[in-house]
């Protein structure tokens, strides 16, 4: 189960004892292990109403979610069942289960209000099971809508003058689904034929009047409007007329069920199946199983702790765990790429530049791909850090194995000088010219060494350095020279000596300046892939708010074509709020602004000398990005 996962049945995610949520570990683990985005179905509704038999139709199986014959609630809590989603590929669907709302044997009615309101929370499609009839009734026991401003917030601090923040739900609601099973009537209105969702529309229509008991009876039908941008509506006839095939459904075989039901679930299954979508958190940001996983166990917990669960301070929580991990699984890429396709010793320092600004390049891409909502730019900024020390390491493992491989060769090429040295070969007249020639010949010899890396010069020098004493006592004692020609041999050696020192500062200065090119590159990789990102979240934002607002505006219309006047006008504040934001959004200030300060930030730890100088120099930089 590395990415998905195909359990056998369901298990319960979050049970529900004497009235206090618990989330079941053995559950939480399932999710951990799936990597692929989930498709979230939950059923909610009154027990004994059939849900369970919908999500086993759902799951392809006959038995599965446990059905009961008696007036018990069967399921307690919420139960899960994960299953290979069968019509889009790599895709996890995630069927979730409640308990009955209603039940008599619980003591907190509460229970039933936070049972409801995690469905919503987890779910991408959201069904409301419901026997009979979509009337006054029947609304009134979806009252648990009308609860959900009170519990769940949008953001983590009150905006101020706009009192709660229900307006934005529609924003990361699922869809909603109603189902009504053991529908006798016809689908007809004022004697003409309807469809299921204009039955559905028809009965979350305002009751006129202002009087206290049409606004109670109006709070639901105005919630689901609201809260929930698209709606579907599905009738079913009863399965069959015989009583005690209907205690035992599960077993009863499919051709024994009313036709006209076999069609109907046929209808819904295929519905849910083929139009359920992935679920997604704000700014559409994709829900995995392991992401899942963190929102059931940071809403159960914070209902727990007595507060009201915070979609921005729960993606907040998941987001710094994403992140986190991002950013790991992008140094490890860095490292493995690395690892993989450098070569020590590189022949020079910008073979392995060039290596690392494309390892660097891929690294980055993979932690934007994988991290969202990155607060200040935090894990980005770590990941600078860690490539760069990693990038270091590289340099001094690559510095490293050209000064052993250099030596190795010099210590081969030179064997022979050093025994003619010992056994004072050069000890006579003339060998001062026989020690040079000698000489000469190593380092032209060591010149045609391929891939000696960049230590190679350093280490020459070090070895010819190594032999000025001797080459000095071997000048000396050469009686063929007179002293002036042992003078101008002399000073020859010292020109010679200080021309190859000032030849490896200038091989010295060209690193620096090198790696200084490496780390401008690596800035402008940095800043060019997050200004990418910034602008992709600012147009999920302004996507987003426009879905908002078009759908504010759709209900204010059909207040105003209901004859709801003062209820249409008092929509005209959030509508004008959201058309400010999206102004606001619009403004690509915002992003250079933010990319400004970040721009400093990076440099600050890229480059190890002052920053003024640097944002100086790097300025022209900002610019182009």
């Amino acid at each position: 189960m590395a990415s998905g996962s195909n359990m056998m049945a369901p298990i319960c995610l979050v049970e529900n004892i004497n009235g206090q949520l618990s989330v079941n570990q053995e559950a939480l683990q399932i999710l951990g292990q799936i990597s692929q985005p989930v498709v979230v179905v939950a059923i909610v509704g009154l027990y004994r109403t059939g849900k369970s038999y919908l999500m086993n139709c759902l799951a392809g199986r006959n038995h599965g979610f446990p059905l009961g014959s008696t007036v018990q609630s069967e399921t307690k809590g919420i139960w899960m069942w994960c299953v290979p989603h069968p019509s889009k590929p790599n895709h996890t669907l995630v069927l979730l289960d409640t308990e009955g709302l209603g039940d008599v044997e619980k003591g907190d009615p509460k229970n039933d209000s936070w049972i409801f309101a995690l469905a919503v929370l987890l779910s991408s499609m959201f069904v409301y099971n419901s026997v009979g009839t979509i009337n006054h009734q029947a609304l009134e026991q979806l009252h648990y809508v009308t609860e959900l401003t009170e519990l769940i917030r949008t953001k983590s601090s009150p905006t101020p003058n706009r009192g709660d923040d229900s307006m934005e739900f529609v924003s990361f609601f699922p869809d909603f689904v109603w189902t009504v099973r053991d529908f006798t009537l016809e689908l007809k209105l004022n004697g003409h034929p309807i469809t299921e969702d204009e039955y559905l529309e028809n009965a979350l229509k305002l009751i006129p009047g202002g009087n206290p008991k049409v606004q109670i009876a109006n709070l639901p039908r105005e919630c689901i409007r609201h809260f929930f941008l698209k709606r579907k509506c599905f009738v079913f006839d009863q399965p069959t007329k015989d009583k005690e095939l209907l205690a035992n459904i599960e077993n009863v075989p499919e051709n024994e069920l009313d036709p006209k039901f076999q069609e109907q679930t046929k209808n819904f299954c295929s519905y849910i199946l083929t139009q359920a979508r992935t679920k997604t958190l704000r700014q559409g940001i994709v829900v995995t199983g392991k992401r899942l996983q963190t929102l059931v166990v940071t809403y159960v917990d914070t209902i727990n702790s007595g507060a009201v669960p915070c979609l921005e301070n729960t993606v907040t929580t998941l987001a710094r765990i994403e992140n986190s991990v991002a950013m790991q699984k992008a140094a490890d890429h860095y490292s493995e790429q690395m690892a993989q396709q450098v070569r020590f010793p590189t022949d020079t320092l910008q073979e392995l530049l060039d290596l690392h600004t494309a390892c660097e390049r891929e690294a980055i891409a993979m932690f934007m791909e994988n991290s969202f909502k990155d607060e200040k730019q935090e894990f980005q900024k770590k990941l600078v850090e860690i490539i760069k020390d990693k990038k270091d390491d590289f340099m001094l493992q690559n510095e490293e194995e050209s000064v052993k491989y250099c030596q190795a060769t010099l210590d081969q090429l030179s064997v022979a000088l050093m025994e003619s040295i010992s056994a004072g070969t050069f000890s006579v007249p003339g060998g001062h010219k026989l020690y040079l020639e000698t000489k000469e010949r190593i380092e032209r010899d060591y010149g045609k060494v391929p891939r000696k890396g960049v230590k190679a010069n350093e280490v020459l020098q070090s070895f010819l350095q190594s032999q000025m004493a001797i080459e000095e006592s071997i000048l000396q004692a050469d009686k063929v020279l007179t002293d002036g020609e042992k003078a101008m041999a002399a000073e020859r050696a010292r020109k010679e000596a200080a021309e190859k020192e000032q030849e490896l500062m200038r091989q010295k200065l060209k690193e620096q300046e090198q790696q200084m090119e490496a780390d401008r590159r690596s800035l402008e990789e940095h800043m060019a892939q997050l200004k990418e990102k910034l602008e992709q979240d600012r147009e999920s934002m302004i996507r987003e708010q426009n879905m908002m607002l078009e759908h504010k505006l759709k209900v204010q219309e059909d207040l105003l074509t209901a004859q709801f006047r003062k209820k249409s006008e008092e929509m005209d504040a959030e509508i004008n709020q959201l058309r400010n934001m999206i102004e606001t959004e619009n403004d690509s200030h915002l992003i250079l602004e933010a990319l400004s300060i970040i721009f400093k930030e990076f440099i600050a730890i890229l480059f190890a000398k002052p920053v003024g100088d640097i944002v100086t120099r790097m300025s022209s930089l900002f610019k182009k990005i």
